[in-house]
């Protein structure tokens, strides 16, 4: 091997090729320098390692017309963004390693002006004068929700952060224990509030908290109650919690503030779930609501706060709101999704979340069936078996009050290689597909799939299992 590899072309010789000197007008030299580099240690670790492919024959490592195809592969792959347009073969609509809520390519085109072009994000048209950015959402969410007054910030754990911050920085939140969620990335409840200011008060047990031990816990240092939707996870059986109502009332007769943390809001009731609509829970008294513009409301990433106008005006002269302010590509986005609510029949069809999750199981299995045929005709018989089995799709996202939905799995297995390898190769396709995993066959679920998904799909389907072939 030893032998073999002083063979290997230096990056100077490969660099003065022809074919490469072709790259360096299509490419930054640096990038063209770092990609031969790339190849030729993935050369070298071929030929130590014995791979199938790996050149065995000095003329074979040599030959610079072999490094050509890699090398332009791997500029290619150095100038591209990292984040890519993935196909989500799994049936988790609000997928959050994803993405979460795809957006309507419609919304797109309304807010497409907006982001190449100057707006009116703080200049106000009427009077010549500075505006605000934080009126621009406002009217719709207010419309749409009943709430008094709205603001909008980067995501909804800046919204807790802020209100927190606004409304008890230096004194105590009461919180219920079975309420101290951590949500994804580690990022858990006591630390935003200690990052706010406030100072966290726990009451009651995991499972159960009474009205009584909300009460028992106020004192002269207490500014508000914090009432936490449990979004990613249940807990079932001996359990007792207060509700928004009985929260509103405590806190009115205390002369508390109450911030209600509701995550995963919906505008719309959709799917089987009896989630409350963030209209429903605007009525229940609190005097702030907390949820996501990227979840069930099927908008961009945005943390919205809905509320009584003293409370959002609080927040909204909040000093850490210049550091958590929206940018007018997200509030454009947002507003152009929040104008399809005003036609709830016009959300249901135009805003991705809310059709896939209403996606009947009829079409699903048609798509499912439409997958498995043309696999079946770029395959070699015998090559992968194919069943289409029932199954149950998720929300997710942390909307946990929608339950599984039922759907029609095409279910995969592989006469000579792993569930595993398989999702790997298809991973690292020009357009990367994910996939589920289970009981060692790779399931592709259709409700999360968009119509222009299935050819890309299907090929790279076909390129991955044909290549698994040609190496065993």
């Amino acid at each position: 091997m030893s032998k073999l590899l002083r063979h290997l072309p230096s990056v100077d010789t490969l660099l003065q090729s022809e074919a490469v000197q072709e790259l360096l007008a299509r490419f930054p030299r640096v990038v063209v320098v770092d990609a031969i580099r790339a190849v030729l240690d993935e050369t070298r670790a071929a030929v130590l390692s014995g791979a199938p492919r790996a050149p065995g024959r000095e003329s074979e490592i040599a030959d610079l017309a072999r490094y050509t195809g890699p090398i332009t592969a791997a500029c290619d792959r150095l100038m591209s963004p990292s984040l890519r347009r993935v196909i989500n073969a799994t049936g988790i609509v609000i997928h959050t390693n994803l993405g979460r809520a795809p957006i309507a390519p419609s919304v797109f085109e309304r807010a497409r002006d907006i982001a190449a072009r100057y707006t009116n994000l703080e200049f106000d048209l009427a009077s010549g004068k500075r505006g605000s950015r934080h009126t621009h959402a406002e009217s719709l969410l207010t419309r749409l929700t009943g709430a008094e007054s709205a603001v909008v910030v980067n995501n909804c754990a800046a919204a807790l952060l802020t209100s927190l911050h606004a409304h008890a920085h230096g004194r105590e939140v009461i919180v219920s224990r079975g309420e101290l969620v951590e949500i994804g990335g580690s990022f858990r409840l006591p630390d935003i509030m200690k990052a706010s200011g406030a100072k966290l008060v726990e009451v009651g047990t995991t499972n159960r908290t009474r009205a009584r031990d909300y009460q028992d816990a106020i004192t002269e240092q207490t500014a508000a109650i914090l009432k936490v939707h449990q979004s990613n996870f249940r807990i079932e059986g001996f359990t007792e919690e207060v509700t928004v109502d009985e929260l509103s009332e405590i806190t009115r007769e205390a002369g508390l503030k109450l911030l209600y943390d509701l995550g995963s809001g919906s505008f719309l009731r959709v799917g089987k779930g009896a989630e409350p609509t963030v209209t429903d829970e605007m009525k229940r008294g609190a005097d702030v609501v907390m949820m996501s513009g990227d979840k069930l409301l099927g908008s961009v990433q945005a943390g919205i706060m809905l509320g009584r106008a003293p409370a959002i005006d609080v927040i909204r002269k909040s000093a850490l709101m210049r550091a958590v302010r929206p940018d007018k590509v997200t509030l454009s986005l947002l507003e152009s999704t929040l104008l399809y609510y005003l036609e709830p029949a016009r959300a249901l069809g135009e805003i991705p979340v809310l059709r896939l999750i209403e996606r009947p199981l009829r079409a699903i299995k048609e798509d499912a069936e439409a997958i498995r045929d043309a696999l079946r005709a770029r395959l070699p018989e015998n090559a992968v078996e194919m069943e289409i089995v029932e199954g149950k799709s998720e929300a997710g996202g942390g909307a946990i009050g929608q339950p599984a939905m039922d759907t029609a799995l095409l279910a995969l297995t592989f006469p000579d290689r792993s569930p595993d390898e398989i999702a790997a190769a298809l991973r690292q396709r020009p357009v990367p597909v994910v996939a589920r995993i289970y009981r060692d066959r790779l399931w592709i679920d259709p409700r999360t799939l968009f119509a222009d998904d299935h050819d890309p799909l299907v090929a790279a389907l076909a390129a991955v299992i044909e290549e698994q072939g040609e190496n065993t």
